[in-house]
């Protein structure tokens, strides 16, 4: 008992820090005022458990935010903060599901307000939709381009590159070719792996901005043909969102007084786009693809290039192992699961995979000769 109440302490500890660096790294001061809040009531939450735990340990005090809380911060610094956001969904979701499932068990009604958390955190990640007035209109699309999926991307595209390397090394020195021959197929899995990611993700993002910007012509000409229907429409959305009908037209009306802003606003609220960024920038997207890809990709070959006398094959299969248990660690940031089953998990499929391939490898290699 008391070690459940000191892991769901620590859940609230980390939660209520979350949410007070959200508060002091977002420029919106409403939107700060809203983290600032959830992190005090988190923090009533801590201190009525630690008022449990102290029950039966006198001494149990507030522990501080724990070293995962702290690298999802330094993270969040660099990935942006709406990883944050991501992560302390996932959190309370959680938190939700333990309350509702202990209630359930004493036979307690479950208050309905249980997933507000998850609730606010949902609308800001993805709209307006469900609170009055204009702050969270501000903060929309703000976290999606960010956060956790450019954290996610990175991990995976790093992983693709060495997963997919090691596996294609492991298959020709399965084969006995020799380094020389590993090393050229390293080199070439290494460009042609890289160059088919950047290949690839140019083109989805590059037919995902001309799709977006297909719909935001069309957009723009219906607001020019019929300006009153389409007010009406966005004030019908502003109503959804909760706003009385007299204060949604007024918004309506207000926006489409000036064009741009109008078909701006438009845009946002009936197809959830960035008029401006319509999806990001493709050539980007494609470098970076291509550098993650590589980054990873080159892990496995390094012992080929630099090792030749120190049997490099169980050097790169040590490195790899040790790149995707990183990897594979880094990611719980973003899913919240345990490092240990994350990280060992990593490690089983790609070492599955590279044995594999090293199977087929020795039976085509026996097959040619």
């Amino acid at each position: 008992m008391k070690d459940r109440l000191q892991k769901q302490l620590q859940i609230e500890v980390d939660t209520s820090f979350l949410y007070k660096k959200l508060s002091e790294n977002t420029p919106d001061s409403g939107a700060a005022e809203i983290y600032k809040t959830m992190s005090s009531i988190e923090e009533t939450h801590a201190s009525k458990i630690l008022s449990k735990i102290r029950l039966s340990d006198k001494n149990a005090d507030i522990p501080s935010p724990s070293k995962r809380a702290k690298i999802q911060v330094r993270l969040a610094s660099v990935f942006g903060w709406g990883m944050i956001i991501s992560s302390l969904m996932g959190t309370e979701k959680v938190i939700a599901k333990n309350v509702i499932t202990g209630k359930n068990q004493k036979g307690e009604e479950v208050n309905p307000g249980i997933l507000n958390h998850y609730s606010i955190l949902n609308n800001i990640s993805k709209s307006s939709m469900g609170m009055k007035g204009g702050i969270l209109a501000k903060l929309e699309g703000r976290h999606q381009s960010v956060g956790g999926n450019a954290l996610r991307a990175a991990v995976l595209g790093a992983n693709d590159g060495l997963v997919t390397n090691l596996s294609l090394i492991m298959g020709v020195a399965g084969a006995a070719t020799g380094t020389k021959g590993i090393i050229i197929a390293g080199i070439a899995g290494l460009l042609a792996g890289a160059f088919s990611m950047a290949l690839g993700e140019w083109l989805s993002v590059q037919s995902s901005r001309e799709l977006n910007q297909r719909q935001v012509d069309i957009e723009t000409e219906e607001m020019e043909n019929s300006p009153e229907e389409e007010m009406l429409e966005l004030a019908l959305i502003y109503q959804s969102k909760g706003m009385e009908k007299e204060e949604a037209e007024k918004m309506a009306k207000k926006v489409f007084e000036n064009k741009e802003s109008a078909i701006d606003t438009l845009v946002r609220e009936e197809l959830g786009l960035d008029s401006q960024e319509l999806g990001g920038s493709a050539w980007e997207a494609a470098f970076t693809s291509f550098i993650l890809f590589a980054i990873g990709a080159i892990i496995p070959l390094l012992p080929f290039l630099f090792l030749n006398h120190f049997h490099p094959i169980l050097i790169s299969l040590g490195i790899s192992t040790m790149g995707m248990f990183f990897l594979g660690a880094v990611i719980t940031f973003y899913t919240g699961k345990s490092t240990w089953y994350s990280g060992l998990r990593q490690v089983l499929f790609g070492l599955l995979a590279a044995g594999l391939v090293y199977g087929i490898g020795r039976v085509i290699g026996g097959m040619v000769r």
